[in-house]
């Protein structure tokens, strides 16, 4: 499985983005997907993510304001972000680990794609 993220850009406090994980191969549906993101000089945070079954995890900083979904048919998994504020700002990048539970924590994650930059001006 490969894991291509798109859908970064700037966008001012209050606003919309929706970041999109393109999956590859023909497993991808048996894997647990989520959005990590890492600020500057901050750790990494699994924002959210969502097991192969549907099950989902938000942080507690975006509880409320962002939603993960998933596709597999089109092997596709979102990450709509509303109410942004200048602390979501961060390099987001999809992760995946296999037949796992929803995972909570970055470094359970085996998978990784590049990072796309989400930036929140205030």
């Amino acid at each position: 499985v490969q894991l291509q993220a798109s859908g970064g850009g700037l966008v001012q406090a209050g606003g919309s983005l929706r970041l999109a994980c393109a999956g590859s191969g023909p497993t991808f549906s048996f894997y647990s997907v989520g959005w990590v993101r890492q600020a500057p000089g901050k750790a990494r945070e699994v924002a959210a993510a969502i097991s192969w079954s549907g099950i989902t995890y938000y942080a507690d900083s975006v509880k409320g304001r962002f939603t993960i979904s998933r596709d597999d048919i089109k092997k596709l998994v979102y990450l709509q972000m509303n109410s942004l504020k200048p602390e979501d700002t961060a390099v987001y990048y999809c992760a995946a680990a296999r037949g796992q539970t929803v995972v909570q924590v970055a470094a359970s994650y085996d998978l990784w794609g590049q990072g796309t930059q989400v930036t929140v001006s205030s």
